[in-house]
């Protein structure tokens, strides 16, 4: 699950990159378009593309997720696509800082809500995965991967939890900035 979701969050910083220099453009209609290019950034500020490298631990210390040894992961800088009490902390960071940040639930992925608690109908899930504790992906309207707990089957009705794993918890990340670049039109 959790290259799935460094893949989800590497394939929306692309689409986001992507999104910006083709705005950052202006509108086609005949007019010259604008050239585009990426420059190393001086320190990270809203819509540098960032990579950064990263630790995340709960709050005994335990190891949920690391880039270590792997790719840095790469985001644009104000487009939501990290923790807003993360990408908060890293304003202003140069290539080469580090940085060791503890994030609330409230600014990383929020409180449980028994509202994403629900009992839907057994035969919606594949049998393979009708365990207690089994996560599942789904995909959401708008196409973004959602992934769902098992938290209970019955004769007839799987109660899945829809909270984000990490919801509730404190996160901590030591972080260190790998590379920025600055979209510039000419």
């Amino acid at each position: 699950m959790k290259k799935l979701l460094g893949l989800l969050v590497m394939s929306g910083a692309v689409t986001a990159a992507l999104f910006l220099l083709t705005s950052l453009s202006g509108p086609g209609g005949g007019q010259p378009s604008q050239a585009i290019t990426l420059k190393p950034g001086s320190q990270i500020e809203e819509g540098s593309i960032v990579s950064i490298e990263y630790t995340l631990t709960d709050d005994s210390g335990k190891v949920i997720d690391s880039s270590a040894g792997k790719e840095p992961l790469t985001y644009i800088h104000g487009a939501g696509q990290i923790v807003k009490g993360l990408e908060r902390e890293l304003i202003g960071l140069k290539v080469g800082d580090q940085k060791k940040v503890s994030v609330k639930p409230e600014d990383g992925y929020g409180m449980p809500s028994e509202k994403a608690v629900q009992e839907i109908p057994r035969e919606k899930v594949p049998a393979e995965a009708l365990k207690e504790g089994e996560t599942l992906m789904m995909k959401s309207p708008d196409g973004r991967a959602i992934p769902i707990k098992i938290a209970k089957v019955n004769d007839k009705t799987v109660v899945v939890d829809l909270n984000h794993p990490l919801a509730g918890k404190t996160l901590h990340f030591d972080v260190k900035v790998k590379d920025i670049k600055a979209a510039e039109t000419r």
